[in-house]
């Protein structure tokens, strides 16, 4: 019962002891500090020691009684030992309390965040166990689940486009495997066949000039890959300088003169528009050699080919139209890399091309941020055509554009089956 106790005792600002409880056998410890401030009118708090056991004091001013206690001050004291228990017991239980929390909290944050996770999961071991053999295969675990349906989706859409450009790679190194393989095949059996006995200077010269020419070819082949390889790569930077269009198609018409000529095909060209552009004369000139060439490789002797070329504000368009075969039921596909047409709608004839003329020419395209196009026309034949935007050059010192249309050039030749 000690912690109910209550120790008083009067004492005077000299620090002599008054007046004390009934039962105290000793004075409490006195702060003289606190009896001058209580006897300034002050009310002190004070925690001391008084019998072995801590005590908390109050030093009251008994000049508020009157003027007879002016220079007395009470003294009253009582133990903290409950206080100091209960304290020990409040601060013991809110730690049981915080640590008992804590843990739930670890515990319930570690199962919920387990939960959620553990379906990115099982999507990310699906995901792991797709290959390069098996891009066939999609993610269906939580497909339907609605807070996982979008990321499942797109790492789907994703997977479908890695298969795509896989199966594009394949073809692609494919085709040009084979492309590569018939030249060099021709090269060994013309090396060989030259090889098993002494011949005339007339035939090696001949076995050297069919050399020459798959070399060539080899080395367009070569070229065309290395041209997309860049374009793939996103190095292919076009340049920027002033070009008369008119001019490059002209010089365009005429490289074709003689091969027109001699296949019989009419070839015109038709301008029109501010024709000064800024860009890369080079790959302009690429496209537009690319196109025509193709066309004239299908044009039946006796056939037509007409190249237009307009510019209106800031784009340049540039067409070519025949009357050879077509395209086939799929003419977008002509821009596709080693594609050829159905073969059969021209038994017996292949193309000599490396298939990847007009592959170039979407890539020039994509390079300017242009489009490209294909169709089939009504009455026979197709038209491929490029849209480039190219802005204006304003150049005083360049001539202006001719009016009079490029010749007509013809020639003949048979018709082989159209491809890119």
């Amino acid at each position: 019962m000690r912690e109910l106790i209550r120790f008083a005792q009067v004492w005077n600002t000299s620090g002599q002891s008054l007046l004390r409880s009934q039962f105290m056998t000793g004075d409490l410890v006195l702060d003289r500090e606190a009896v001058s401030q209580a006897n300034a009118g002050e009310l002190v708090w004070r925690e001391q020691s008084f019998g072995g056991m801590p005590i908390r004091s109050l030093y009251y001013p008994l000049a508020r009684f009157g003027p007879a206690h002016e220079r007395h001050v009470l003294q009253i004291a009582a133990p903290l030992l409950a206080r100091n228990q209960m304290v020990e017991r409040l601060a013991v239980f809110f730690a049981g309390v915080t640590l008992l929390v804590g843990a739930a909290s670890f515990t319930g944050s570690w199962w919920l965040a387990g939960r959620a996770v553990r379906p990115v999961h099982e999507v990310i071991d699906q995901a792991e166990a797709i290959g390069a053999g098996s891009l066939d295969r999609r993610i269906d675990t939580y497909a339907d689940t609605h807070e996982y349906r979008r990321l499942v989706e797109v790492l789907n859409t994703m997977l479908g486009r890695i298969q795509g450009a896989f199966e594009t790679q394949r073809r692609f190194t494919a085709d040009a495997s084979h492309e590569l393989r018939s030249p060099l095949t021709a090269l060994r059996g013309e090396i060989e066949l030259a090889l098993r006995r002494e011949r005339a200077l007339g035939e090696y010269r001949h076995v050297l000039q069919n050399n020459l020419e798959e070399i060539e070819r080899l080395t367009r082949i070569t070229e065309d890959l290395l041209t997309l390889a860049r374009s793939d790569a996103g190095v292919l930077q076009p340049s920027s300088e002033s070009v008369h269009a008119r001019e490059v198609a002209e010089r365009m018409v005429e490289r074709l003169r003689r091969p027109a000529e001699e296949k019989g095909v009419a070839l015109s060209l038709h301008t029109g528009g501010e024709m000064m552009v800024r860009a890369d004369p080079v790959l302009l000139g690429q496209v537009m050699w690319n196109l025509a060439e193709n066309a004239l490789k299908f044009t039946p002797s006796g056939g037509a080919i007409e190249v237009e070329v307009s510019c209106v504000g800031e784009v340049l368009d540039i067409s070519v139209r025949d009357s050879g075969p077509g395209l086939g039921p799929r003419p977008e596909r002509i821009f596709d890399r080693f594609y050829r047409a159905d073969v059969s709608r021209t038994p017996g004839e292949t193309s000599s091309g490396t298939g990847l003329g007009l592959a170039i020419v979407k890539a020039i395209a994509d390079g300017y941020g242009g489009s490209t196009r294909a169709e089939n026309l009504p009455e026979g034949g197709a038209r491929v055509g490029v849209t480039l935007p190219l802005p204006t050059a304003f150049d005083a010192a360049a001539r202006p554009a001719r009016a009079e249309p490029a010749p007509r050039i013809a020639g003949s030749s048979v018709t082989p089956a159209r491809s890119s």
